[in-house]
């Protein structure tokens, strides 16, 4: 299964290194969807690389014009970086009703921006399924876009594929500035 993660990426970084695409930050997290550091770190990746540039730009929703100063983190460029993950099979799919069943959730538990229960019901999932690698989840920006949290046992199914500088011009941008309603004008 192919993910895509945007992250903010010095050139010639190793993936696994502290700040490379496949390093998982635990202790940069705490305030995430389904941060829980004292477990575990975690990766938030999307099915598509609209939907993880878009998760990224939501914070410039509706600001007008997206320029490339907000493609850059930290002072290093936002990177799409596409990532193989070995085992789907091990993912708890919270768009599952059954799964939903199973692990005593509701939707609007799954779809809520209060980081105490998002949080709570990762760690519960992740001390109670331990071959689990991670969660499947709908975006709160669009429910046909799809998202993970990868926990940090996931590390060794990961691969990384490809690093791309995140422009402008990238069609992933330019689809998530038409979700966000951001316009990107072309300069001479």
């Amino acid at each position: 299964m192919i993910l895509w993660r945007l992250l903010p990426l010095a050139p010639d970084l190793a993936p696994s290194s502290p700040g490379g695409a496949l390093w998982f930050p635990r202790e940069l997290q705490g305030t995430g969807r389904h941060d829980n550091p004292d477990r575990y770190g975690c990766l938030y990746l999307s099915e598509s690389s609209m939907s993880a540039v878009a998760e990224a730009l939501v914070p410039f929703r509706g600001t007008g014009e997206l320029s490339q100063r907000m493609l850059v983190r930290a002072n290093l460029p936002l990177t799409l970086a596409q990532i193989d993950c070995a085992d789907d099979e091990r993912l708890i799919d919270l768009d599952d009703p059954e799964v939903l069943t199973r692990t005593r959730l509701r939707p609007s538990e799954v779809a809520t921006k209060a980081r105490a229960v998002t949080q709570l019901y990762a760690a519960r999932i992740f001390n109670t399924h331990p071959a689990a690698v991670g969660l499947r989840w709908w975006s709160t920006l669009e429910a046909s876009l799809t998202n993970f949290t990868l926990y940090d046992r996931a590390g060794p199914i990961l691969r990384l594929i490809d690093v791309e500088p995140l422009t402008l011009e990238h069609s992933a941008t330019r689809e998530a500035a038409d979700l966000l309603g951001l316009t990107i004008t072309r300069r001479p």
